[in-house]
């Protein structure tokens, strides 16, 4: 039991950390010295990325999740 216990710790804490990184690389984003985007961007971003935190949580309330592997822009219509 404890075996799979350190197990998880271990994996967790690489992988929180990867994704803390990988969200303040996002951040980065937001530098209009450097880029040029629109709020319809941020808030597809923004979306995508709440809707997969909720997913997260429901897979550790043990509840059904959608699982989303990819990002892209929606086209404006």
């Amino acid at each position: 039991m404890e075996e799979k216990r350190e197990r998880f710790e271990r994996l967790a804490e690489k992988r929180v950390t990867d994704v803390i990184h990988k969200l303040r690389l996002i951040g980065n984003l937001a530098n209009k010295n450097n880029y040029d985007y629109t709020d319809e961007h941020v808030k597809q971003i923004l979306d995508t990325l709440d809707l997969e935190l909720r997913s997260l949580k429901g897979r550790f309330k043990e509840e059904s999740s959608s699982e989303q592997y990819s990002f892209s822009f929606k086209k404006n219509r």
